[in-house]
């Protein structure tokens, strides 16, 4: 980093301030972090580049947790463990939690019964494709879903 863009960093940032969520600025454009415009109006947004960025670091985050409170799905394998994080990214991992029968299931290896636990839930009703695709993955051990 050059010597001006640190200056830059640190004015920047006591300029604008730094807030982790989207709010209005001064203007009422949707912002977020430390001064980026992400409304469409004004030609906001952000790159693909960076959207990975924040997708990468949500999926450490999120596993990390699940991991911790599911030490189990450790020894699963890939594409069920996926379905897992999937749902946690989803839904969060509090509520991933809520799955507490279902996830019983899984740790018993009882695919089938874990599928239609998934199936059998409001997140099943209010989200159906994906629900579907991802209760097939736990049932196979398949990503038939990435195809």
């Amino acid at each position: 980093m050059t010597e001006l863009e640190s200056f830059l960093i640190r004015h920047l940032t006591k300029e604008e301030r730094f807030v982790p969520y989207c709010y209005e600025d001064h203007m009422g454009y949707k912002t977020i972090g430390i001064g980026r415009m992400i409304d469409k109006a004004k030609g906001g947004g952000i790159t693909l580049d960076e959207a990975q960025y924040l997708l990468r670091n949500d999926i450490h985050w999120r596993t990390d947790d699940v991991r911790e409170r599911l030490p189990f799905v450790k020894g699963m394998d890939m594409v069920r463990q996926a379905v897992l994080y999937a749902m946690a990214f989803q839904m969060g991992v509090d509520g991933l939690m809520e799955f507490r029968n279902t996830l019983k299931a899984v740790e018993e290896e009882r695919w089938e019964r874990a599928a239609d636990g998934m199936l059998a839930s409001l997140w099943a009703r209010q989200t159906p494709g994906r629900a579907n695709r991802l209760a097939s993955a736990m049932r196979t051990g398949e990503a038939r879903w990435l195809t």
